[in-house]
């Protein structure tokens, strides 16, 4: 029997404040009068298949089309219950986390979900390169849950924040049980 995390994919119900995670990451949130609209574009298949599902747990319908170079677009529609995500994350129309952003289990899941990579020394959260003002706000968020990260340049792969070591015990406590289209070596 394991012991369930305060900050894990069990601790509460999964609400639309989770899809900050993919904000996080390479997420886009877009305003259209009073409603919203969340996107992020992935690498895989299987990735579109697990966020529509996850959305879908949050009672968001995302659909999805294929963007070319076998990369793909899941997107909701605009909708009234995502206005209030994008009011926390775009100021002037620039997405930056909100001022009190942090990160826990449902969170970290759907950005390992739609971003999640792996190297020879861990697994890589992806960024989005035009976000790099808020890398620092983002990086101190996963130190407070006991992730510690360090910063991938582009050159070397990134941008990402690698997670390494010991601390991929605590990202597989954090993020749940491996979705079963998740290729094994993508999720801690």
């Amino acid at each position: 029997m394991r012991q369930l995390s305060l900050f894990g994919t069990e601790a509460a119900d999964p609400s639309v404040a989770d899809l900050s995670g993919l904000l996080a990451g390479p997420g886009e949130v877009h305003r259209m009068g009073r409603t919203a609209r969340l996107s992020v574009e992935v690498d895989a298949a299987w990735r579109v298949h697990v966020l529509v599902a996850e959305l879908a747990r949050r009672g968001l319908a995302a659909g999805w089309e294929p963007t070319g170079d076998q990369r793909y677009v899941v997107r909701t529609s605009y909708l009234t219950t995502l206005a209030p995500l994008a009011t926390a994350w775009l100021a002037g129309g620039v997405k930056r986390p909100p001022t009190h952003f942090h990160l826990h289990g449902r969170r970290l899941r759907l950005w390992l979900a739609a971003a999640g990579a792996a190297d020879d020394a861990g697994l890589l959260l992806r960024l989005h390169p035009r976000d790099e003002p808020w890398w620092p706000v983002v990086r101190a968020a996963l130190a407070v849950v006991g992730l510690p990260a360090a910063l991938l340049e582009a050159e070397a792969g990134g941008p990402a924040f690698r997670i390494g070591g010991r601390r991929l015990a605590r990202l597989a406590e954090l993020v749940g049980d491996r979705p079963s289209t998740a290729p094994t070596q993508l999720w801690p």
